[in-house]
């Protein structure tokens, strides 16, 4: 196996690293069974800390071999002979739990460990009969795992590991109070917990102190740029369509916080109606405005009630908000300097961002002058398409409606049966279509601003231990926190 990437590692009380061959025996056939012979950067550095049991962080991307690095430690941790869940790996998608469904099925084909993916849009048959059968490994959604524990399916009294797979993502998708919920039904006691996430925002990492303790971090990707510890993305935009761009980006990525930079008074103006016509949380900061004017907008970014601020570089000036997820750059600055000041406002407070600019034809000069100038290397990213953003907005609709289905009464059940024929009626035509995707939109809408994850900063967590109520109403010190 290769091992392309470079390392950047960040922990304060490192622990040493493990080889290939320093992996017992039963790991070693493990990972030969997968067509590994030997480890790459994030299970080199992961396993130490889940086969000790200790919370960790660990910045990794697609591909760097992180789902090794949490299921290789499972096959020394888990019982085969105790038939329940054991370890639940959390993901955002469902393509996400079937892939890792299928290697954990392969490096765990010698140890009599079963593995069951669990997710919405398909029947509970299998799924409750792995339930049945035993299954210590779960991987699922939080939402269709969230609804098995409602309903008593499989319970979490024996689990031993918790893994959250493509953390940032997953948040992104609307899935925060899923998580939370998921967590009320967490032993009362400690559980090993980690979390990967190809970036950690501030409101990535404060979700991450809501579900561990005394957690350490490390970063490893070959990708990673830092300026800042921040990710440096460009797109090659056509000159007509960076307002379509700049719409499919935000519906793809769903940023937690942004801001949006122009040139000009002008084009912040225009940016910021274009947004708010579109339905999006946003407002503009620009010279013209009064102080009262610039307070009150700097205020709403600050408390988190206004996701998308457009600026000019004069205008920004004097900003410091550490919650920033995203800098979205519509057009390259003027002057070279105002790149830095520009990607500089994400990633602060010891936390990863993301820099994104929309690039087209004669600006493609501007970018190479910032490249040289400081030595940055960016990432260019093919364009999303409307099908890209019609797949995930689907899966985040999906999202948003599970959980509001769960959160009905009997007598709100009972009453939405009204509908129940009209419901098959319109989903038989063709003709009705406009109907259905209307109203489809107007929820996803409504929602988006109801369930955007906004994880809250809580000093006391640094300074003592979580006291809090399980769902049963008992009180516990050692459990993790809720909101």
């Amino acid at each position: 196996m290769n091992n392309p990437e470079e390392e950047k590692t960040e922990e304060k009380n490192p622990l040493p690293e493990i080889t290939f061959a320093e992996l017992p025996e039963k790991s070693q056939k493990a990972a030969k069974n997968v067509g590994w012979d030997s480890l790459m950067p994030v299970q080199r550095k992961a396993i130490p800390y889940l086969t000790t049991e200790k919370d960790v962080m660990i910045q990794a991307r697609t591909g760097s071999g992180k789902t090794g690095a949490f299921l290789l430690p499972m096959l020394e941790r888990l019982n085969p002979k105790q038939k329940k869940c054991q370890a639940l790996i959390l993901v955002p998608t469902r393509e996400l739990a079937r892939q890792v469904e299928k290697e954990a099925k392969v490096i765990c084909q010698d140890s009599a460990l079963k593995t069951v993916a669990v997710y919405g849009g398909v029947g509970y048959g299998e799924q409750l009969q792995a339930f049945k059968d035993g299954a210590q490994i779960v991987v699922g959604t939080p939402g269709r795992v969230l609804d098995h524990l409602i309903k008593r399916s499989f319970t979490l009294d024996r689990l031993k590991m918790l893994i959250f797979d493509e953390a940032d993502r997953m948040l992104s998708m609307g899935f925060y109070p899923d998580m939370k919920e998921v967590q009320r039904h967490l032993p009362n006691r400690h559980v090993n917990t980690c979390m990967f996430s190809a970036t950690f925002p501030v409101h990535v990492k404060r979700a991450a102190n809501e579900f561990m303790q005394d957690a350490e971090f490390f970063s490893l990707s070959s990708e990673h740029v830092h300026v800042t510890d921040t990710q440096h993305i460009v797109y090659m935009v056509p000159s007509m369509e960076k307002e379509r761009t700049l719409i499919r980006l935000i519906e793809l990525e769903n940023p937690h916080s942004a801001i949006i930079f122009c040139n000009t008074k002008v084009k912040v103006n225009y940016v910021k109606t274009i947004l708010q016509r579109y339905g999006y949380d946003a407002d503009e900061l620009s010279s013209d405005l009064s102080q009262q004017r610039r307070e009150r907008t700097l205020g709403r970014v600050r408390d988190g009630s206004l996701r998308f601020l457009v600026a000019t570089d004069v205008a920004a000036r004097g900003i410091d908000i550490d919650a920033l997820s995203h800098v979205i750059q519509f057009e390259p600055p003027d002057d070279l300097e105002a790149y830095i000041h520009r990607a500089g406002r994400t990633g602060r407070a010891g936390a990863t961002g993301t820099a994104m600019m929309l690039v087209y034809g004669v600006e493609k000069r501007q970018l190479t002058r910032i490249s040289a100038h400081f030595k940055l290397e960016f990432e260019e990213r093919d364009i999303p398409t409307e099908e890209d953003v019609a797949k995930i907005v689907a899966e985040r609709a999906m999202v948003f409606l599970e959980a509001e289905l769960r959160e009905r009464d009997k007598l709100q059940g009972d009453r939405s049966q009204r509908f129940k024929l009209l419901a098959q009626k319109l989903s038989e035509g063709e003709d009705e279509l406009p109907i259905i995707t209307m109203l489809l939109d107007d929820y996803y809408q409504k929602a988006q601003h109801k369930f955007v994850a906004k994880p809250k900063k809580s000093p006391a967590q640094k300074k003592k231990p979580y006291k809090k109520k399980n769902y049963r109403g008992k009180k516990s010190s050692n459990r993790r926190p809720q909101r």
